[in-house]
């Protein structure tokens, strides 16, 4: 492989540890507490140096925010696709690969739920309503295959219980003792049953 082709190899990987080591910078510290000399010396460049794969650290907020709710959605769109009617999945089997799937970004991805939380209203105004649209269709996602799995619930109702159930997932940032996690796959499985127990709730008879 030659030099120009490894360097553009490269270029991707290194965008991606840059975000990475932002996201955890600015959930710890706030967007305000973080230098760009601090973000590349945790990639291990010079400040300056960051300046050739992100204009300054705003982008890196944009692409932060923009970039998990469009996976989000693409990830949601993609199980669905995968395990639905045209997979044979049954109606509960979508909703657990899609309840599977927010666990992973919720125990896999929690700065950016913090990031989100603290800083979605530093962004540009397009990058926030672009945020915004991205989670309502995926919120619309979610409430398809709810409605599905519990047909009693109205659809305000389920759109309700699917924002319940999103506060629930990510609260993960919030279980920072050691004992509060006590490994990832019980973890996950605990917050899976909690899930399904609140849409069971809410279809229950009135």
């Amino acid at each position: 492989m030659s030099t120009h082709a490894t360097a553009r190899v490269a270029a991707p990987a290194r965008r991606e540890q840059i975000l990475r080591e932002a996201a955890r910078l600015f959930a710890e510290r706030g967007f305000h507490g973080v230098g760009v000399d601090e973000i590349g010396a945790a990639v291990g460049i010079s400040g300056p140096g960051l300046y050739r794969h992100f204009p300054g650290k705003d982008a890196m907020l944009a692409e932060l925010l923009v970039g998990i709710s469009e996976r989000l959605l693409e990830g949601g769109r993609l199980r669905v696709s995968r395990t639905g009617d045209g997979a044979g999945g049954s109606p509960e089997a979508v909703l657990d690969a899609l309840i599977e799937g927010h666990i992973d970004f919720a125990l896999d991805d929690r700065p950016l739920i913090t990031l989100h939380d603290r800083e979605l209203d530093r962004l540009r105004e397009d990058d926030r309503k672009r945020v915004r649209r991205l989670q309502r269709q995926y919120v619309e996602v979610w409430v398809g295959v709810v409605r599905a799995r519990y047909p009693a619930l109205t659809e305000a109702e389920a759109r309700v219980t699917v924002h319940a159930v999103f506060g629930l997932l990510n609260s993960t940032p919030r279980l920072t003792r050691p004992e509060a996690l006590p490994d990832r796959a019980s973890t996950a499985a605990l917050l899976h049953r909690l899930a399904r127990g609140a849409f069971a709730a809410a279809a229950e008879p009135r």
